[in-house]
Formats: C-alpha cells, structure tokens, sequence
C-alpha cells in the first residue's frame, strides 16, 4: 500500500535536525543515551492558562526539518482520511492523606482494586505508601472521619495490599477525599485548577495514576476542527500505571522490568484503524500510552486485533511499528521508558537533537508542559 508523505511543516522557525536514522542503526542504545540536560526553570510547574495555546514542536522524520507552532495549529497537519486516536481514561483521585494513631503523617496512593475485574467501589487495593518503613502490614492510616485506610500486607516489590474502611460507596469516598496523584516533579501540592486540568477534555473512564498528558492540549473546539477536515477520531483506553514515574536504572534498558498496564481497543476505534491503512489515511496516536495500546494489540498488517488485556510491551529502538504513523507527545524525562519510545518512532538522533534544540528555545516540560508532534 502507497503511504501518502506528511504534510511539509510550516517554515516559520523551521530549522533543520539530523535526520532519523534507520531503526537499526547504532542499536543497542544504552540508557545513557536518553540524558539529557534541563534546567529547572523549563518544568511546567502549571499548565498553560488555555490548553490548546501550548507550543507544539513540529519533527517531520523524512526531512529532519523542525518547525515551531502552536498546538491549535496541530488540526492543518491532519489530513482527510487519517485516523486520531486518543486515549480516554481518567485519572482517579488516588491520593489519600492521613495520620496514622500516633499522629504522624502518612500516604497511600492507590494503583488498582487488588482482584481483577472489581471497579472503583472496591475496598481492597494494590497501593504505594509512604514512609514505606512505617505503614507495614497491621498499620492503618486515618483519612477522614468516613475514611481509614487499613494495610494489610505487602506485595514483594514494596507495595501494599490496603482495604478501605467507609460507609459511603468507596468512588464517593475518593471523591469527597482523595486528591489528584500530581507527579512528583512539580514539586508542589494540589490546586484547585488540577481537578480539571490534569484530566483531558474526552476523558471517560476511571483508572489512572496518571494523565495522558498528551491529551491535555486538546480542546473540545480543536476536535471539532480535526473532524471537519474529515479526519475521524478513535477512542481506546489504556490506564496509566505508576511506571511512568519510573526512570530506567540499568545501563541495559534490555534488563528494564515494565509495569504491565491495562488497554482495551473498541470494536468501532479498530475499524476505524483498518479503513485508514486500507485508504492511505494515516492513523496518529495521541500520546505514548495511545501507542503501546496499538502496537500491543497490532497484528501484521497494523489492525489491532487483540483488543483487550494487560501490555507490558517496551518499546525503544529497534521496534518495528506496524499501526502508528505520526505521533502526538509531550517532552518526557531523562531516561524514561517514554522518551525510549519517542526515539523509536523518530529515530533516536533527530528526537534527542529536537530535546536540545526545545530546550534552547524555551519550550516547557513534561506533564503541564508543551508539546511535539511526529511526522
């Protein structure tokens, strides 16, 4: 099948970066090669005051050509017939805060109910804790007056199996009590702005410690558009799991363990894949997390046929992509399995030379920070 080329970028602020290399090419790439240097004022500490005014930088792979824009302007990449496929889940307000009975502070975040299949009203969860040496098995953690938390045992690999002790529905008491699990770098408390600016705008079903950040810059208005230059937008759910705040270690990322995580891929959001690789449309994967969902479930013609179940696929180069065709992202941290996977997809020279070249020009970072697409 004839692949149609992507749209050139717009040539304002266009500057050329090495090329993508060929997925091969220099492989195996130790984990050192995903450093780089960030000062600390380019951590978006806040979001942008409207979602689609962020920065989106702009790498088309066959030219190595970057562009500067705007995320708004992200709707004149988008061709008739391409697919969008965005990943609806929903962060949960994970966070619980207390003080055990002798009156010093714990915390519980919450990963997911402990046996499969049960929902957010379940009462026995797989959690972190912290301090982790003093919330042991046996301890237990006052929320609320309607809200305790009671640790029942550990897991092997420093969690917690906890169970939740309330006469409320535990969704309502999550609610009323949890607070939204922030990442660690911003490096400040809740605010009432994050209840809804650290979920995107489609974001339908519950299950995440954290958001598709990618999806944050999108506004109802901006869709709309998307669609009516015929492109057609798909919907999956992939839930976010607590790897993603996890910097690879070993110098081999071969040696990295992944953190499974939990996809389902509609029929219809399939079908729609199917149509656009059969038509030459292409089909853009909003965000890392929309990608390992497609890759997962792709068979080989890049149709998801396995639409539902637990992913523990790392990607980082040398993958093979057989669904994703552009991609949607934000700028990820320093040897993370994410940034892995950017550099897989836009060759690991042209992504680490497009971090150099945003950090130059002051885009902002990681989750409430800018974002940059992938031709």
């Amino acid at each position: 099948m004839t692949r149609r080329a992507p749209e050139a970028p717009a040539a304002e602020g266009a500057r050329r970066a090495t090329a993508a290399e060929p997925p091969g090419d220099g492989l195996p790439l130790p984990t050192s090669a995903y450093d780089y240097d960030l000062p600390a004022d380019r951590i978006a500490r806040h979001p942008e005051a409207r979602r689609d005014r962020s920065r989106l930088l702009v790498l088309d792979r066959a030219t190595g050509v970057l562009s500067h824009r705007r995320f708004h302007d992200l709707a004149d990449l988008i061709r008739p017939g391409d697919a969008v496929i965005l990943n609806d889940t929903r962060v949960r307000a994970a966070r619980l805060v207390g003080r055990k009975p002798t009156g010093a502070p714990g915390e519980v975040l919450l990963l997911r109910p402990a046996a499969p299949g049960e929902g957010e009203d379940a009462d026995t969860w797989l959690a972190l804790v912290r301090p982790g040496g003093k919330l042991k098995p046996g301890r237990t953690l006052e929320v609320a007056d309607d809200l305790r938390v009671e640790v029942l045992d550990g897991t092997g690999d420093g969690g917690r199996i906890v169970r939740l002790r309330t006469d409320l529905p535990v969704s309502e008491a999550l609610r009323r009590h949890g607070g939204v699990p922030l990442p660690p770098y911003l490096g400040r408390e809740e605010e009432p702005g994050d209840r809804e600016r650290y979920q995107t705008v489609y974001a339908a079903r519950t299950g995440s410690v954290a958001a598709p950040t990618a999806g944050l810059h999108f506004t109802r208005r901006l869709l709309a558009r998307i669609e009516d230059r015929g492109a057609a937008l798909g919907r999956l759910t992939l839930h976010v799991g607590v790897g993603t705040f996890r910097p690879v270690e070993e110098e081999d990322p071969g040696r990295h363990r992944m953190h499974a995580e939990w996809y389902e891929i509609p029929a219809a959001t399939a079908d729609l894949v199917a149509s656009a690789r059969a038509e030459g449309g292409a089909v853009w994967a909003v965000g890392t997390t929309s990608v390992r969902a497609l890759e997962a479930a792709a068979d080989e013609r890049g149709v998801p046929a396995r639409l539902s179940g637990w992913t523990d696929l790392f990607i980082r180069p040398g993958h093979a992509f057989r669904s994703v065709d552009r991609l949607v992202t934000n700028f990820h941290l320093p040897r993370s399995t994410l940034l892995m996977l950017v550099a897989a997809f836009g060759g690991h020279r042209a992504v680490m030379d497009a971090y150099q070249a945003a950090v130059a020009a002051g885009y902002r970072f990681y989750s409430y920070g800018d974002a940059m697409a992938v031709l």
